[in-house]
């Protein structure tokens, strides 16, 4: 089992938390894990994208040409990296965020408003975190409790006070997403 998640946006909307919360979930999962990010020299603002590859074998290499999964968090992104899903992949679009539908008919499209969802949460920057608990209830690439203590890990170097919200942003996207 090998899966691949991109996940793509301008710097400051927490894409590289992202990739890092889904690498430790698979730490904790016993799985092996590559996470390679990539930004701008802009920092927030930028461009900036991660790939975080998850199997129970040896990985080969951190980048991949046809991601299983790709989270968009902006139209950039979406326009850029729409083609590169793999064929039957996910692609999650940040839809607060994006003035146009995806339109590949061979992959699993997954619109989530998680600007606007996060916002009803008190904080438009938790729009990662919604979008995370999104595509793992539809994808399931990982255990919902590993997720959680990935969150936690992520966030124990002075952020702790950010746990609970980020946990209730994560149920948020996954009961957006049926999950």
């Amino acid at each position: 089992m090998q899966n691949e998640t991109m996940i793509a946006g301008f710097g400051g909307q927490g894409v590289l938390f992202t990739g890092k919360v889904m690498a430790y979930a698979a730490l904790f999962e016993d799985l092996k894990v590559t996470w390679f990010p990539s930004y701008g020299p802009e920092m927030r603002g930028g461009t900036a994208n991660c790939t975080v590859v998850i199997s129970d074998e040896e990985i080969g290499s951190p980048q991949v040409q046809h991601p299983r999964a790709i989270i968009v968090m902006n139209q950039p992104s979406l326009d850029k990296y729409e083609g590169m899903v793999a064929p039957d992949g996910y692609l999650v679009v940040n839809t607060s965020l994006t003035n146009r539908k995806a339109t590949r008919t061979d992959i699993h499209i997954l619109e989530v408003p998680g600007t606007e969802l996060a916002e009803e949460l008190g904080d438009k920057r938790l729009a990662n975190s919604i979008i995370l608990g999104a595509l793992n209830a539809k994808a399931g690439f990982l255990k919902k409790e590993s997720v959680i203590k990935g969150l936690e890990e992520s966030l124990s170097h002075g952020k702790q006070e950010l746990v609970s919200i980020n946990k209730k942003a994560l149920e948020k996207g996954a009961a957006f997403a049926g999950g």
